[in-house]
């Protein structure tokens, strides 16, 4: 994945800072707080609270080293990326919804605005005030909200572009985890195969051998004859 738009997607849901971290530990294994501190100009506080609410989410993940002589912990963390866009996923996901039942709304319900105030209200609550603004008291006018519902179409557009690129992201990602499983699991069963062959040479050299053993017991030496004495007269 490109980290330009894995930066842009963070900094959008997790906001500037949170961002810039993030970008820091983008392809990267096991990175040293302290260090992301200095280089994001924070605090090594700072930096982790940012990276327990990481963590909290299930993003990111640490070890920890002790330093003997001074006795404190120090932590080193790694983010996972697909975690990550899984997470953006679902807050866009929600976001998308939000906005596609507004827009539903819009189109099956009528709106008033007041002329002066340009505050707007459902046709319900301009019913419940007698069409006066509550506000100045001027009398509502029919809105077509033309404005409003290119917003929400736009915004809801953003979404499902943004939406395609993750899923684009995800598959690409699952499609290397695919081949990889695979490769692992031909590379398990060549060493199963080499080592049922190994196994099964072993048992015929042993088969071997003990053939040989119960042949060597069966063939008997040939006993020495007995010469017999004569005796004088």
């Amino acid at each position: 994945m490109q980290q330009k738009l894995f930066d842009s997607l963070v900094n959008e849901v997790f906001g500037k800072q949170s961002g810039e971290l993030a970008s820091l530990l983008f392809g990267k294994r096991n990175v040293n707080e302290f260090l992301v501190a200095k280089k994001l100009k924070l605090t090594p506080n700072q930096v982790r609270n940012i990276l327990y609410k990481f963590s909290h989410l299930g993003i990111v993940s640490f070890t920890r080293k002790k330093d003997k002589r001074k006795g404190w912990y120090t932590y080193f963390w790694t983010i996972d990326i697909i975690k990550t866009l899984l997470h953006i996923k679902k807050g866009l996901g929600d976001e998308l919804r939000n906005f596609e039942n507004q827009l539903k709304a819009r189109e099956n319900k009528r709106f008033f605005v007041c002329p002066v105030c340009k505050t707007e209200v459902t046709e319900e609550q301009a019913l419940l005030y007698d069409f006066m603004c509550t506000e100045c008291g001027s009398v509502y006018e029919l809105s077509t909200g033309e404005k409003v519902l290119n917003e929400l179409k736009g915004k809801i557009k953003s979404i499902n572009n943004k939406l395609a690129v993750i899923n684009g992201e995800l598959a690409e990602f699952e499609d290397k985890r695919q081949k990889a499983w695979i490769r692992e699991e031909a590379r398990m069963k060549k060493l199963a195969t080499a080592k049922r062959k190994r196994t099964r040479a072993k048992r015929l050299k042993e088969k071997a051998k003990f053939k040989v053993k119960k042949t060597a017991r069966k063939i008997k030496k040939p006993r020495k004859k007995k010469h017999k004495k004569h005796k004088r007269k």
